[in-house]
């Protein structure tokens, strides 16, 4: 895997489900690599290579104690994904409010209205009186 950038490892890394599993794991606490493999289906190789993935975006460090290696989580790289991602979420949240706010207004009978620069009278109060 070759990445320009820490964001885009770490993207390249959350990309895989299992991986994001591992890394659910990892945030209730410290595992060893037969904990962490034991939901998988899969080899013992396979996990590994999951877990260099994990380590090379930064997302997981590996210790020693004693015959344990425990894996635990470094969160880092998830707040630069979280700051990237803050952007779009403003972006959205200001999209929606613009459409709730035309909703709104639809809503009241006055969008039409305003648009064709007529009296702000929903449609069917017109042909009422």
């Amino acid at each position: 895997m070759v990445t320009t950038d820490r964001l885009s490892a770490t993207f390249a890394a959350l990309a895989d489900p299992t991986r994001r599993a591992i890394l659910a794991r990892l945030a209730k606490g410290e595992a060893s690599v037969k904990e962490l493999s034991a939901p998988f289906a899969m080899t013992g190789p396979a996990i590994s290579k999951h877990l260099r993935v994990l380590e090379h975006a930064g997302l997981i460090s590996r210790g020693r104690a004693a015959q344990w290696r425990p894996c635990r989580l470094e969160a880092g790289p998830l707040q630069e994904v979280a700051a990237f991602t803050e952007e779009y979420r403003r972006f959205w949240d200001d999209s929606y409010a613009r459409l709730d706010a035309y909703l709104q207004m639809i809503q009241d009978g006055t969008a039409e209205a305003t648009a064709a620069g007529e009296p702000t009278e929903g449609p069917l109060d017109a042909r009422d009186g």
